[in-house]
């Protein structure tokens, strides 16, 4: 009895052990999991599990889409300009990793402006307006009204100094290949692009925030790679120090009449600081006046916080980075309008004609719009466009039976940059006799991607649209489907397909 006892509790002892011990070894793989995610294979690293994906995992404002608005009642539409591409980017990598795209995330108008269209530039201002007039491709009893803004195109190799603070945010959200690792490759590739008497800093957070890097010149491409490449992700996220201290730094190395800018490199996920996201725009806001522009590269899914992000680009740029080629367009290939920006505080106003229009919906920019006085107020801060950008918003019109006339008047307010800021104007009316029965081809692109945009969002103004309709019109396109096809346009054709299969199930 005594040795069966012994033999009873022994056992005891060492069930309630091993109790113990797969209950800390559980624990220490949650907390390791909370600082450092396991977000898919880091070899591929560029897109994630769908089904994670499909849990719908970042954070983002509800876009609550524009209704069609009647004349007599407003005849007045102004909103803010910028050539943000985040929402598109965004939805590319759910769509190819299988999952569907939140409605309410869809904004329409920065999947138009993904895309560059060929508008005639300016040859006196910064700015120059172009557009179109054509049947809706979803609503035959419709017009599509696009009005076009071209920027002047300056070139990166001319002699003008550029002062760039690399901010990274380096906290525990930041691991894997497709976070710390891309921005890491992203920024060593930009190196090569660089100027000898460039200054370059890196300002990394997490939390806290430091200089990894100050003031080393473009020249020292070795040491500033090396420095990138050493940056490891660990802890929480004080992102406002961080931002804080990338413009103290900015400011101290200032160069009058060059390119000042921050290019602020995150998930969003800010957790430690002031977190407050109008004491973050009022930063921005502040800095934008004095010279310092920003720029903000969204990586990552799950944690991503698109609003925020959002929120601090409001008078800046802002790209989602789902790859590396990703990196390259925005990095490279757009360089000039990533680092020049050439008009700033940029906003429009469209009044159209009662006696032509009876009623209006603008398509997108329904996180961008403005008041009639703050249109009006030269200190309103609103969009950036950069070198060589265009931008383009639509509008859906149902004209009066048999009208003729002028159909709109858009106003283009910004402001010049460079040592000397000046406030400018340019404007367009445009006219029944703009009307074409048979659009160009940057014009029946916008309206597929318009039309695509729609069917993601489920839209109540969708009517006729299908995913059918849109393939068909982009596989007629010679600058999507032809022998000198333009790469981003074809990708596009290959993602409709894609949620073509997904939505139709």
């Amino acid at each position: 009895m005594v040795k069966n006892n012994i033999g009873r509790e022994f056992f005891m002892k060492r069930l309630f052990c091993l109790t113990i011990l797969i209950v800390v070894v559980a624990l220490l793989f949650a907390g390791c999991s909370a600082e450092y995610p396991n977000f898919g294979d880091k070899n591929d690293g560029l897109f994630l599990p769908s089904t994670i994906l499909g849990e719908s995992g970042y954070q983002h404002d509800e876009v609550v889409e524009n209704n069609f608005i009647s004349t007599s009642e407003n005849a007045e539409s102004y909103f803010s300009l910028d050539r943000n591409t985040a929402s598109y980017s965004l939805m590319r990598r759910q769509i190819n990793a299988g999952s569907k795209v939140s409605e309410g995330a869809v904004r329409v108008e920065e999947y138009v402006n993904y895309f560059n269209y060929n508008y005639a530039r300016p040859t006196e201002e910064a700015l120059a307006l172009g557009g179109s007039l054509f049947d809706c491709p979803w609503n035959s009893a419709h017009k599509l009204l696009t009005i076009g803004v071209a920027a002047e195109e300056v070139s990166f190799a001319e002699p003008k100094q550029n002062n760039i603070v690399f901010l990274i945010d380096t906290s525990g959200s930041m691991y894997g290949s497709d976070r710390l690792g891309l921005i890491q490759q992203s920024f060593t590739m930009l190196l090569d692009y660089l100027g000898d008497n460039d200054v370059v800093s890196i300002v990394t957070y997490a939390g806290d925030s430091r200089v990894a890097l100050e003031g080393a010149l473009g020249s020292q491409k070795t040491l500033i790679a090396n420095v990138l490449q050493d940056l490891q992700p660990q802890g929480s996220t004080n992102g406002s120090g961080g931002i804080q201290k990338a413009y103290e730094t900015a400011q101290k190395y200032f160069v009058n009449g060059g390119n000042n800018r921050i290019l602020l490199a995150t998930d969003g996920d800010f957790n430690v600081g002031v977190t407050s996201k109008n004491q973050l725009e009022a930063l921005v806001n502040s800095q934008a006046n004095n010279g310092i522009f920003l720029s903000v590269l969204g990586v990552g899914m799950m944690n991503t916080n698109d609003s925020t992000l959002s929120i601090l680009s409001k008078n800046g740029q802002y790209a989602y980075l789902d790859s590396v080629a990703e990196a390259r367009k925005v990095l490279v290939e757009e360089l000039g309008g990533t680092f020049n920006t050439v008009a700033k505080d940029a906003k429009i106003g469209v009044t159209f004609n009662s006696d032509v229009v009876e009623n209006y919906r603008l398509i997108g920019y329904e996180n961008k719009m403005i008041t009639e006085d703050e249109f009006n107020d030269v200190n309103k801060n609103a969009g950036e466009i950069g070198s060589g950008h265009t931008v383009t918003a639509v509008y859906e019109l149902q004209l009066k039976q048999n009208a003729q006339g002028n159909i709109a008047t858009a106003e283009v307010r910004f402001k010049t940059t460079g040592e000397t800021e000046e406030n400018k104007s340019i404007a367009k009316t445009y006219t029944t006799a703009d009307y074409t029965a048979s659009p160009n081809e940057d014009s029946v692109f916008i309206g597929c991607v318009v039309e695509y945009g729609l069917l993601l969002r489920n839209s109540a103004f969708k009517n006729d649209a299908t995913f059918g309709a849109v393939i068909a019109r982009l596989e007629s396109l010679s600058s999507v489907s032809g022998e000198n096809a333009d790469q981003f346009r074809n990708e596009f054709l290959q993602i409709v397909k894609k949620a073509k299969t997904m939505y139709e199930k």
